[in-house]
C-alpha cells in the first residue's frame, strides 16, 4: 500500500507550486484532483506536473463551480492552492469556510509573498522572487575575470516553487500525522519568497560580532572544473575532514611522486597559498591528459568525488538515471513515449506509485462528480493501526554529515521532534550553527565497540535514525538498515547520498557540485562558456536536506497507520533531477531557454531590466501588455524591438520609480536585495524569518529562519546550538549512563573537553 493511500487531495494550483506540491502527494499515493481553469492549455511542464492527477476545469468566477469546488474540498483531506492572499477569500473559498464545513481539513496556501508581508499583492513570478532574495548572482569563483558582479543572471530553474513545494509536502504529511492524533486538521501557509530562506541557508548565517562574511571560491584542496583531452569537463571536488580524496585520486592517477612532495598534506594548504595554487594548476594540466569519461571511471573506481559535467540531454539518457528510476519513461497523450524526471524519494515498504500518463484537460468531469455523489463528502479514514506519535513525541537520532543530512534533522527538530546529533570526536563540524540548530549533540567515536553499544541504546529509544555514509559503510559497522530494523522492525531509516541507493554508481561519493554536474545544471548554469556551479546557493545541499525530511514525515506517516518502519532515501542526483522536472520532458525545449551566465530572462515580459541606479525583474503575463505600456510608454510596434525600447526606457529613471509605476499598474516587479541587505528586510525580522540566537561559544548569532506558517505561526527555529557534543550530560542521563561520562571520556569513547567550534571564531 502506497503511503498516502486513500488519503484525497484537491489541487486548485496554477503555475508551478500548487501543481507540484501536489505531484509529491499523487507520486505516494494520493488520490488528486487537479482543478483546471477553463480554456487552460497542455504543456512540457504540466506532462511531469499532472501525472497520476484526475482532471475537472472549473470556472471559479461562476457561483455554480465555486460550489462545486466546495463540495470536493468538503469530500478532501487536503486542498493545495498558490493564489495571491485574499483572492479565494473573495470568492467563498476561503481556508476559514472550508475548515468550517470540514474540520479536518489541511489546507495550504502557496502565495509568492506571505498575507502578512507588506507585499502580498505583488505578483510572485519566478524571477520577482529572486531578485527579491538575491538568488540572481553568479556564483564566486564561477565567473569570468572581466564579470560584472553588478549585473544580475536569471536561471530557469524554478527553484523558489520547488522549495515551497518540498516544504509544503512536507508540512501536509505533519499535519496529517498530528491528525491522527487530535483529529484537527491545520491551515498552513509556505510563501514562496519564505521558502527562499530554506535555500540560503549557511549563506545568510553569521556571528553579529564578526559580521557578515564574503563568499568564498569552491577551490579547497584543488576542488574545481576542469577541461579533459575530448574537450568536455569534470568536476572535482576533494573535500572533507581528512585529504584522503585527494591522496586517493592522485594514487589512482599515478602521480605517487606527488603525494612524495606533500600535495597530500593539509598543513601544506594551510601554510603556503602559492602551493595551493600550483596544485590547481598542476591538476589542470593532468586533466587534459584523458577524456573526461576516463576520469570519472577512474574516480569511481578510487572512491572520490569526481563525476563529468554533463547535459541534461545525456543525463536523461545516462544508464545509471534510467536503471534508479531518476528519470522514467511515460507514454504521454501529446508527446508520446518520452522520459521525463522520476520520483526523487525511494520507500521500501510503501513504495511510491509507477508514474501514470497526464490525463486531458476536464477528461474525468464525469468520474470526479460521480465518485463525489457516491461518497455523500465522507472524508477517508486513515484506519490506523496503532495509537500514533505526535511530532513533538518524535526521536531522532542523527548521524548525518555536511549539509543535506544534518538539515533534514534541523527540519524535524522544527517541527517538535527530540533530535540528538551524533559526530565523530575530534572532527571539525561544518555550519554546525545552523544546521545543528534545535538538536543536541554528542561526539561518540563509532570505530570504537563501546561507541557502537553507547549508540544502539540511543537507537532503541529513537523512532528515526538518519545517515549519510556511503553505501556500504554502515553495514560495515553493523549499522546498516537490516540491522536497525532487525532490532527495531518500527524504525524509519533514512538515508541520504549523491547518486542514490540504486544503480551502478549507488557507491558513489559526491557533493553539492558532483549533484550539479551529472544532472545537467552546470551545464545550465555555464551555457556558452565553462560549466559553472550554479550559485550564489546550494540547491542540492538544502533541496536534499528538505526532501529526506519529507521522505521521513512519510515514514512516520506510514508507521502511524501501521505500526510498521521502512528504509527511505534521496539524493543529490535525485534533486537535481528534481529540480528540472518541468524542463526535462524528453529535454524538449532546454536547448532554447535563458541559460548560461549572460541570460537576463525568458522573455520581454519575464526578465531583469537596469535602471539608472542598479536593476530591477519585471514579471508579467501576455495580457499585462497594456499597462506596461501605460508605465513604460514604449509600444511593441516600434521601429526596434518591444524589448530593447523596454531597456531603452527603463535607463532613464531610477529602479524605486519603475518597481513602484509597474506594481501600481497591477505588474510584479522587485529591486534587487542583497543578502546583507535582505536580513535586515523589516517583514524578515519581525515574521521570524531572521533567527536571532545566542551562541555559547560566539555570543549573538543571525541565520535564516524556518518558512512554514501553521495556523498563523511560524514553526519554531528552536534552541540555539550549543558547542558539538557540549550536550553529551543530558543525552547519557536520558539512558541511564550519565555517571559513565567521565570514564568514557577518559577512553575517547565520548569527547567532552576540547570540543570543535560550532562557529567560526570572530
Amino acid at each position: 500500500m502506497a503511503t498516502l493511500d486513500r488519503i484525497r487531495v484537491l489541487d486548485l494550483g496554477h503555475y508551478v507550486a500548487g501543481p507540484l506540491t501536489a505531484q509529491l502527494l499523487a507520486q505516494q499515493g494520493a488520490e488528486v484532483v487537479r482543478v483546471d481553469r477553463p480554456g487552460a492549455i497542455d504543456g512540457l511542464a504540466d506532462a511531469y506536473l499532472q501525472r497520476n492527477k484526475q482532471r475537472i476545469s472549473l470556472d471559479l468566477k461562476r457561483p455554480a463551480d465555486v460550489e462545486t469546488a466546495r463540495s470536493l474540498a468538503a469530500d478532501c483531506d487536503v486542498v493545495i492552492e498558490n493564489f495571491r492572499p485574499g483572492v479565494l477569500d473573495r470568492i467563498g473559498l476561503s481556508a476559514e469556510v472550508l475548515m468550517a464545513e470540514n474540520p479536518g481539513l489541511i489546507y495550504c496556501s502557496i502565495p509568492g509573498f506571505a498575507a502578512a508581508d507588506p507585499r502580498s499583492q505583488v505578483q510572485g513570478w519566478e524571477g520577482v522572487i529572486d531578485a527579491a532574495t538575491g538568488n540572481c548572482r553568479v556564483r564566486v569563483g564561477e565567473a569570468p575575470p572581466d564579470w560584472d558582479f553588478t549585473r544580475p543572471t536569471f536561471s530557469a530553474l524554478p527553484l523558489a516553487s520547488n522549495f515551497a513545494a518540498i516544504l509544503s509536502a512536507t508540512a501536509i504529511v505533519a499535519a496529517l500525522t498530528e491528525r491522527e492524533v487530535t483529529g484537527r486538521g491545520a491551515r498552513l501557509e509556505v510563501p514562496l519568497f519564505d521558502s527562499m530562506f530554506e535555500l540560503i541557508g549557511g549563506a545568510g548565517a553569521y556571528s553579529a560580532e564578526r559580521g557578515f562574511q564574503s563568499e568564498a571560491p569552491l577551490i579547497a584542496n584543488g576542488s574545481g572544473t576542469y577541461e579533459c583531452a575530448d574537450g568536455t569537463f569534470v568536476q572535482f571536488n576533494p573535500i572533507g575532514a581528512t585529504m584522503r580524496f585527494l591522496i586517493w585520486f592522485l594514487d589512482a592517477a599515478g602521480k605517487q611522486d606527488w603525494i612524495a612532495e606533500g600535495l597530500g598534506l593539509a598543513s601544506s594548504y594551510t601554510a603556503d597559498p602559492e602551493l595551493a595554487a600550483a596544485l590547481r594548476v598542476r591538476l589542470a594540466a593532468l586533466f587534459l591528459t584523458r577524456p573526461a569519461q576516463e576520469w570519472e571511471e577512474l574516480g569511481q573506481e578510487a572512491g572520490v568525488p569526481l563525476c563529468m559535467v554533463r547535459s541534461s540531454r545525456e543525463w536523461m539518457e545516462n544508464d545509471h538515471a534510467r536503471a534508479s528510476g531518476q528519470v522514467v519513461e511515460v507514454t504521454d497523450p501529446e508527446f508520446g513515449r518520452t522520459w521525463m524526471a522520476g520520483v526523487p524519494i525511494h520507500l521500501s515498504e510503501s513504495p511510491s506509485v509507477a508514474p501514470t500518463p497526464r490525463h486531458a484537460v476536464d477528461a474525468d468531469r464525469s468520474i470526479v462528480l460521480d465518485a463525489l455523489a457516491q461518497r455523500g463528502g465522507a472524508v477517508a479514514n486513515s484506519g490506523q493501526a496503532r495509537a500514533p506519535k505526535q511530532m513533538k513525541d518524535v526521536r531522532v537520532v542523527d548521524l548525518t554529515q555536511i549539509l543535506a543530512g544534518p538539515s533534514a534533522g534541523r527540519m524535524l527538530a522544527e517541527y517538535g521532534a527530540d533530535v540528538i546529533k551524533v559526530n565523530a570526536p575530534q572532527r571539525n563540524i561544518e555550519a554546525h550553527g545552523i544546521v545543528n540548530r534545535g538538536k543536541r549533540s554528542i561526539l561518540i567515536d563509532l570505530q570504537r565497540s563501546e561507541g557502537q553499544a553507547l549508540l544502539w541504546e540511543l537507537i532503541d529509544r529513537a523512532d528515526v535514525v538518519t545517515q549519510n555514509f556511503p553505501q556500504g559503510t554502515a553495514e560495515r559497522y553493523g549499522l546498516g538498515y537490516r540491522h536497525v530494523h532487525a532490532r527495531r522492525p518500527d524504525i524509519v531509516f533514512v538515508s541520504v547520498s549523491c547518486y542514490g541507493y540504486d544503480g551502478p554508481w549507488a557507491q558513489g561519493r559526491g557533493y553539492e557540485v558532483q549533484g550539479q554536474a551529472v544532472t545537467g545544471i552546470m551545464e545550465r548554469a555555464g551555457r556558452g562558456g565553462k560549466p559553472a556551479v550554479l550559485g550564489p546557493y546550494n540547491p542540492l545541499d538544502y533541496g536534499t536536506g528538505a526532501m529526506a525530511a519529507f521522505a521521513a514525515t512519510l515514514g512516520l506517516f506510514h508507521r502511524a497507520r501501521t505500526g510498521q518502519g521502512q528504509h527511505v532515501s534521496t539524493s543529490l542526483a535525485q534533486v537535481g533531477t528534481f529540480h528540472q522536472a518541468t524542463m526535462l520532458v524528453g529535454n524538449a525545449g532546454s536547448d532554447g531557454e535563458a541559460a548560461g551566465r549572460d541570460a537576463l530572462g525568458a522573455s520581454p515580459l519575464q526578465r531583469f531590466y537596469q535602471a539608472s541606479d542598479g536593476w530591477f525583474f519585471l514579471g508579467a503575463r501576455t495580457e499585462q501588455l497594456e499597462a506596461i505600456v501605460a508605465v513604460s510608454r514604449v509600444l511593441p510596434d516600434g521601429s526596434i524591438s518591444f524589448e530593447e525600447g523596454l531597456e531603452a526606457a527603463f535607463i532613464a529613471k531610477d529602479v524605486a520609480h519603475w518597481v513602484r509605476s509597474l506594481r501600481d499598474g497591477g505588474v510584479g516587479a522587485h529591486e534587487i536585495v542583497r543578502l546583507p541587505d535582505l536580513l535586515l528586510d523589516r517583514y524578515v525580522v519581525d515574521s521570524g524569518l531572521r533567527v536571532e540566537q545566542v551562541s555559547e561559544e560566539v555570543g549573538p548569532v543571525i541565520m535564516p529562519g524556518p518558512a512554514v506558517i501553521i495556523d498563523g505561526r511560524r514553526i519554531s527555529a528552536g534552541r540555539p546550538a550549543n558547542a558539538p557534543g557540549a550536550d553529551a550530560q543530558s543525552v547519557l542521563d536520558e539512558i541511564g549512563r550519565g555517571d559513565e561520562l567521565s570514564s568514557l571520556e577518559s577512553r575517547w569513547v565520548v569527547q567532552r573537553v576540547a570540543l570543535p567550534s560550532g562557529w567560526p571564531k570572530p
